[in-house]
């Protein structure tokens, strides 16, 4: 396919802020794309902006400088040229199309850049390792460049980058599949297949699969496959005890609601153990530990495992904030110095896969039964979640008071009858936590500070996800944090995050690229028409980092209206 074809619907995207004709637009796209064989799964790829499927978490790592560089030596512009139209449009996709527009060297679009050349070169990025590294991966960008219009040059630079600015959510890509490979007439139509194709998506995580077989009438032969990432579930806030049992019934299951990330534990047939944050990174290397646990702890050929790892002082056995051990997740380096240093227990409490099977449409109950049948316990190590069953409210209070004062965040509610549902926040279980006022929300801004605080980024825009899992502001926040490293999460160790994923800057105030998720505190919510969601936290406090956690995992704006009820 010529990626000329493709350019022109993340135009007619980018045009319209309409969730229903952004849909529209994709269908029709599709509705075309769906009779080719074979199928081309590189334009669904690249209809979100990416060129790896989305549970395949590799970046293409080429920096803002680079990509500069890139466009110079394709335009023949010079580097301040480029670095001037960055700052005229804030975006380096414009910068790349007025240039290539400008130039109009004869030798550019000479032959017509395709799709699978695109996503041939972006994904040989990721492959090069070793001497003349950088060389190689400017030449391999410089290659499809030379041969991109103008318009097509401004969407190519936004992949490279993972920012296509076009507005495409899951949730309106999956609409789009529906409305192209079912063409539904009813409004309860459309809904019945969107829960299948979601269904679908939830087990693959891989949009250009669920595509093709939603088309090809094969969605139910997508299954979960131990080795490659799934969504977690999530779990929306209760109000109190009584609020619990009314949203999962009774009797219950209540769990320890621990302070400390979730790890999806995979075994493949293999034998080989992968393990997986909510975000679906791949953190294996980073915790051997956790691998000899499994091998040591779980008995099965295969499975998939949900749980949370909680971190505890080496000498005194006492469980750590997540805080604690959160720089584990992103260390490459010493890693056996942070194991000795920083050890987690890992606390298993679901099972969706087992020895072949899966278990996601099992009740909660029976997977239970499995997982307690394959896990050997160990402390410090490797056990089940602390849990009651009950239907009395008097013994979840003392078992919630009992959580607090073990240092946990509080307890899990969750229907014995309940299935498995990736990704969502359907009530199949809640949180409890006392005075839960806060939210983990993603920082879209910032501001650089003045006097001691220059150079730092000091104030900080978040934002929320709508239904439509569109970004909308919910306020700034400046305070929680410190001015020494050594006292805590500090001004220029988050600065130090936010500053390369910076991409457009006006003044003081900075737009950035939204990856950094924090948890924010606040005393409550009221309306407010400055920001784009409609709400306003009153004396919000930036409590933690969540490098742990991505923009699915962010708060919706029903839970913010909820809030502020």
């Amino acid at each position: 396919m010529d990626y000329k074809n493709i350019s022109e619907v993340y135009q007619k995207l980018e045009a319209t802020t309409r969730g229903l004709e952004k849909t529209k637009i994709l269908a029709e796209f599709l509705s075309k794309l769906k009779d080719k064989k074979p199928f081309e799964r590189e334009a669904v790829y690249l209809l979100q902006g990416r060129v790896f499927p989305d549970y395949d978490k590799r970046e293409l790592g080429l920096s803002i400088q680079l990509i500069i560089k890139i466009i110079s030596q394709t335009t023949g512009s010079s580097e301040e040229e480029v670095i001037m139209k960055f700052k005229e449009h804030g975006d380096l996709g414009k910068a790349a199309e007025d240039l290539i527009a400008e130039k109009k060297q004869s030798t550019l679009f000479s032959k017509k850049l395709t799709t699978e050349k695109v996503l041939q070169n972006l994904q040989k990025l990721q492959t090069i390792e070793g001497k003349g590294t950088i060389p190689k991966k400017i030449s391999l960008v410089i290659e499809i460049l030379h041969y991109a219009t103008p318009l097509e040059a401004r969407y190519l630079i936004r992949t490279i980058l993972g920012d296509l600015k076009v507005g495409v959510g899951s949730g309106i890509l999956r609409d789009a599949i529906v409305e192209s490979c079912f063409s539904p007439e009813t409004i309860t139509e459309k809904k019945a297949k969107s829960e299948l194709v979601q269904e679908a998506y939830d087990k693959a995580t891989d949009f250009a699969e669920v595509f093709e077989k939603t088309c090809t009438g094969k969605l139910n032969e997508i299954e979960l496959s131990p080795g490659k990432p799934v969504k977690v579930m999530l779990f929306p806030k209760a109000k109190d005890v009584e609020d619990a049992f009314r949203i999962v019934g009774k009797p219950a299951a209540f769990e320890y609601k621990y302070d400390g990330f979730r790890l999806m534990i995979n075994k493949s047939e293999d034998g080989e153990i992968k393990l997986f944050t909510r975000r679906l990174e791949n953190v294996t290397h980073q915790f051997p530990d956790v691998v000899e646990a499994v091998k040591k702890n779980i008995k099965a050929k295969s499975f998939i495992v949900d749980s949370e790892a909680v971190g505890f002082d080496p000498e005194t056995k006492k469980y750590k904030p997540f805080q604690y051990v959160s720089q584990r997740i992103r260390r490459k380096y010493e890693i056996e110095k942070l194991t000795r240093e920083l050890p987690i227990e890992i606390n298993v409490f679901d099972i969706i896969f087992h020895d072949g099977v899966s278990l996601i449409s099992e009740p909660f109950e029976k997977r239970l039964r499995v997982l307690k049948k394959i896990v050997k316990p160990e402390k410090y190590r490797i056990r089940f979640a602390e849990q009651i069953i009950t239907d009395d409210e008097k013994a979840v209070e003392n078992f919630y008071n009992e959580a607090l004062e073990d240092g946990q965040e509080g307890l899990m509610a969750k229907s014995l009858q309940a299935v498995y549902k990736p990704g969502a926040r359907v009530g199949y279980a809640v949180k409890l936590k006392p005075d839960a006022r806060d939210f983990d929300l993603v920082i879209t801004g910032a501001e650089w500070g003045t006097g001691k605080r220059a150079g730092w980024l000091t104030s900080f825009d978040v934002s929320c996800q709508n239904s439509e899992g569109e970004l909308i502001e919910i306020g700034k926040v400046s305070t929680g944090l410190k001015e020494k490293r050594e006292q805590g999460l500090s001004f220029a160790e988050l600065t130090d995050l936010l500053r390369p994923l910076i991409e457009k800057e006006q003044a003081k105030h900075v737009e950035v690229k939204p990856e950094v998720i924090v948890t924010i505190g606040y005393q409550n919510i009221q309306k407010s028409p400055s920001y784009s969601s409609g709400f306003a936290m009153r004396f919000p406090r930036l409590i933690s980092l969540r490098p742990d956690r991505g923009i699915s995992d962010i708060a919706v704006l029903d839970e913010v209206e909820k809030e502020a009820e």
